[in-house]
């Protein structure tokens, strides 16, 4: 019985294994050139950095990990890896492409609009995921 028990144990391992490695990398997002270009009204700042932490701990991290690796509890249900934020590809953004990926979203990545209406808090969150650098 403790041998079958183990074998149980193993197997559900693997099979939540595979489920993360089957992840596929998201498709290139085509970002309007409005957002490409928009630069953030809101100082990078000591106090902007710690609100988008707050914002991000209570809307983002359950998918994209306490450090933007794409490592949270919910990240493997999903289809497609939610992210590096530490990447050199990620910080090549500029915050305009980072802000409609992050507040305008698509696919899996839904729209934080209305659940961040403050156009301030969304800021700051590109703010604080600016710090998730390797």
């Amino acid at each position: 019985m403790k041998t079958f028990k183990i074998f149980i144990l193993v197997a559900i391992a693997i099979v939540g294994f595979s489920f993360t490695v089957q992840q596929k990398k998201a498709a290139p997002w085509e970002i309007p050139a409005e957002y490409k270009n928009m630069e953030n009204p809101l100082a990078n700042d000591k106090a902007s950095i710690n609100k988008g932490k707050m914002v991000y701990m209570k809307h983002c991290r359950s998918c994209h990990g306490n450090t933007g690796l794409g490592d949270g509890p919910k990240a493997a249900r999903l289809k497609t890896f939610p992210g590096d934020f530490s990447s050199a590809e990620f910080h090549a953004q500029s915050d305009g492409e980072l802000y409609y990926k992050s507040i305008i979203g698509r696919d899996e990545m839904p729209n934080y609009e209305k659940k961040i209406p403050s156009k301030k808090d969304q800021w700051a969150v590109i703010n604080y995921m600016r710090t998730f650098k390797k």
